[in-house]
């Protein structure tokens, strides 16, 4: 069997394959190309399907023997297919996908688009789709461009938008933690979606959160553009059960666990139980800290002091939390930076490991020793609660702990 694919440019962050894999058994693999090498590859037709993503959703059109209805209309394709004879069709099934998120916010949360505003952040071949949906539901479609009439210095005129949809790459992996723009500004947001799926709360989101508005990622479009695609291939039946089979699966996959709590609590040893029962990779980020600074942890503390322990801290949990589907064990006292919140929600559910004070044990812990346990506990303890999605109490036997913690990650998951 011919190959099946991504196509696009830089593409290491990309979930299609896993994707993939669960929508059947063809193989299915990451091609990056530079755009210079983009009309030999077509030309060669060495493929049996591919998806297509930035920046080639409109660079393959002319290369394509036939498009679909939709992707005429929009100029812009994400799915080709070599047919039988060798020609190279062209369909949108970006348009299904957003469909589908789209249909899923709106019952999730009861929304009315009919004649109500939606900002779309972005111009760009996903833009074109997505305006495309939103005006099919009844939206009026207002496009943020950084060029366009309505841009990014006037955005004062759009207080009054309902949906916001951010298109962009802005935030999106590895370059994580940007914004298109502040939510501040438009009070009457009912929801805010961006397609971005990775990290799975973009800095975008993660402020809708804090907002109280609904947010919504784009994993869920990626899925139900992928069992379209792969129905067009010839490969799925039924995508729309395909979808609502595979999402939540992939949702806890690459969600990462992030254990925190007191020193001594036992989230290095639980993140190794937890690790071996879901087969994650596990990480410590003490351990990561040692191994960057080619130093032990006291000896930091005791040479340069707490503040500058803690900005090393940031700086390692920042790599650590942009990965997805690892098992983290992080040090006491990151609650007491609020910058690391974000960083570790990003991708992550967050579990609360709590032991009483006495059986803490502070052995290597440079504060545990040198302040009181409970005055320490009593300065962390809110802290612990904000950060935490959910909080388990050590059980004297670690396998009931480990029971415990299973259990609180059962619930929902990442958007």
């Amino acid at each position: 069997m011919e190959r099946c694919g991504l196509l696009g440019r830089k593409l290491s962050h990309s979930f299609s394959p896993a994707i993939h894999a669960e929508l059947g058994k063809y193989p299915y693999e990451l091609i990056e190309l530079e755009p210079e090498e983009l009309p030999a590859f077509l030309a060669r037709g060495e493929f049996h399907g591919l998806n297509v993503t930035i920046p080639y959703k409109k660079a393959v059109v002319p290369h394509l023997d036939e498009l679909s209805p939709r992707a005429r209309i929009l100029g812009s394709v994400n799915t080709i297919f070599k047919r039988p004879d060798g020609t190279l069709w062209g369909g949108n099934t970006d348009w299904d996908g957003f469909a589908y998120l789209l249909d899923s916010a709106v019952k999730a949360q009861s929304l009315s688009l009919a004649g109500k505003k939606a900002l779309v952040l972005g111009s760009g071949g996903a833009s074109v789709t997505v305006q495309a949906v939103l005006k099919e539901a009844g939206a009026c479609v207002t496009v943020i461009s950084r060029s366009g009439p309505d841009n990014y210095t006037n955005l004062d005129r759009h207080a009054d938008a309902y949906l916001l949809v951010n298109t962009t790459p802005v935030g999106m992996a590895p370059k994580i933690g940007e914004a298109p723009l502040s939510l501040k500004g438009f009070p009457q947001l009912a929801a805010v979606i961006d397609l971005i799926y990775n990290p799975a709360r973009t800095a975008l989101l993660l402020e809708a959160e804090s907002l109280g508005i609904p947010a919504y990622n784009g994993l869920s479009m990626l899925v139900a553009q992928a069992a379209e695609s792969s129905r067009i291939w010839g490969f799925c039946n039924n995508p729309a059960a395909e979808t609502a089979r595979i999402l939540p699966q992939l949702r806890r996959e690459q969600e990462n666990v992030i254990l925190i709590g007191m020193p001594g609590c036992g989230k290095s040893t639980m993140a190794r139980m937890l690790a071996e029962q879901l087969s994650r990779p596990v990480y410590d980020s003490d351990a990561e800290i040692e191994k960057e600074t080619g130093r032990s942890i006291p000896d930091i503390f005791a040479k340069e002091g707490e503040e500058a322990f803690r900005k090393i801290e940031t700086r390692v949990l920042g790599r650590l939390g942009a990965m997805s589907g690892i098992v983290l064990a992080t040090g006491g006292g990151i609650v007491t930076r609020a910058e690391n919140y974000p960083l570790l929600h990003q991708n992550g559910r967050i579990i609360w490991i709590r032991r009483p004070l006495s059986l803490l044990s502070t052995k290597g812990r440079p504060l545990s020793q040198s302040r009181n346990v409970s005055e320490l506990y009593r300065e962390r303890a809110d802290a612990y609660e904000r950060f935490a999605d959910a909080a388990v109490d050590s059980q004297p036997d670690k396998k009931d702990t480990l029971q415990r913690i299973l259990e609180a990650l059962t619930g929902p998951a990442a958007l």
